[in-house]
C-alpha cells in the first residue's frame, strides 16, 4: 500500500501517519529523513544536496526527487507512507510523472482538513510534559486539556516549545501549505484530480477538528 499524506502543521498529521504505518506496516518516508540519509551515506545525489545545502540554498527538484524515488522503491512490497513532499504545484506534477515513469501506484491520498486558524492556536496550544513528551497536552483542546500546568497523564510539569509560540515562523509555514494556487494545498489538489481521473487512487478528505480517535475511525472506515 502506498499513500500520500497532506495536513497543515497542528492537524494531527503525525498522529493519524503513524495509525497507518502501525496498521498496514508502511514505511514512513519523510523528506528531510531522506536528505540526511543521502547525505550520510555518501550517495552520488546525496553530495550534489550537500554541496546546495552548504550555501543555504534549496536543493532543486532534479535532485530531490530522484532521491525520493530511491527510497520509496527499496520499500518493495512492504509499501510508503510519504509524508512532508510534494510542497507545492510544481513538485506535485514532477513527482506523479516520476511515479508513473517508475511503475509505482499511488493507492490513497490523505488530506487532513483543518482552518488556519485553529492550526495556529493547536500549535501554540501545545505543551510538553517533563516526564513524557508523548503525553498529548494542548490548552485549545478540551479532549486533552492540562490540569492547569501540570500533565493531565501524569501530573508532570509541562513547558511550551520556543517554535510553537513563534507566530511569525508559523504564518510562514501557514503561508505555503494554505497557497491553493501554487502551494502545498495546490499540491494535493492536483493529487485530488489526478484521483478523480484514474479511478484507481482514493482520495480521503478528512475532518481535522474532530477527536483523535473520531478522525481515525473515519481514516479506518475509508481504507480498504
Amino acid at each position: 500500500m502506498n499513500i500520500l499524506i497532506f495536513g497543515p502543521n497542528g492537524s494531527g498529521k503525525g498522529t493519524q501517519g503513524a495509525l497507518l504505518m502501525d496498521r498496514y506496516g508502511v514505511a514512513h518516508i519523510e523528506s528531510g529523513a531522506v536528505f540526511r540519509q543521502h547525505v550520510g551515506s555518501g550517495t552520488d545525489l546525496g553530495k550534489k544536496a550537500k554541496e546546495y545545502m552548504e550555501r543555504g540554498e534549496l536543493v532543486p527538484d532534479e535532485i530531490t526527487i530522484p532521491m525520493i524515488l530511491d527510497i520509496l522503491g527499496k520499500q518493495g512490497d512492504k509499501g510508503w507512507l510519504l509524508d512532508g513532499f510534494p510542497r507545492n504545484m510544481e513538485q506535485a506534477r514532477k513527482l506523479h510523472e516520476a511515479l508513473t515513469g517508475a511503475g509505482m501506484h499511488l493507492d490513497y491520498v490523505v488530506e487532513i482538513l483543518l482552518p488556519r486558524e485553529t492550526a495556529k492556536k493547536r500549535i501554540m496550544g501545545r505543551r510538553l510534559c517533563a516526564n513524557n513528551n508523548n503525553h498529548p497536552n494542548n490548552i485549545h483542546i478540551d479532549a486533552i486539556k492540562p490540569a492547569g500546568d501540570r500533565c493531565r497523564v501524569c501530573g508532570g510539569a509541562l513547558s511550551a516549545r520556543a517554535d510553537d509560540q513563534n507566530e511569525e515562523a508559523i504564518n510562514k509555514r501557514h503561508d505555503i501549505y494554505y497557497d491553493e494556487n501554487s502551494g502545498t494545498l495546490a499540491a494535493a489538489h492536483y493529487f485530488k484530480k489526478i484521483a478523480a481521473q484514474d479511478g484507481k487512487t482514493t482520495y480521503i478528505e478528512l475532518d481535522g477538528s474532530g477527536s483523535i480517535d473520531h478522525i481515525r475511525a473515519t481514516l479506518l472506515a475509508q481504507l480498504h
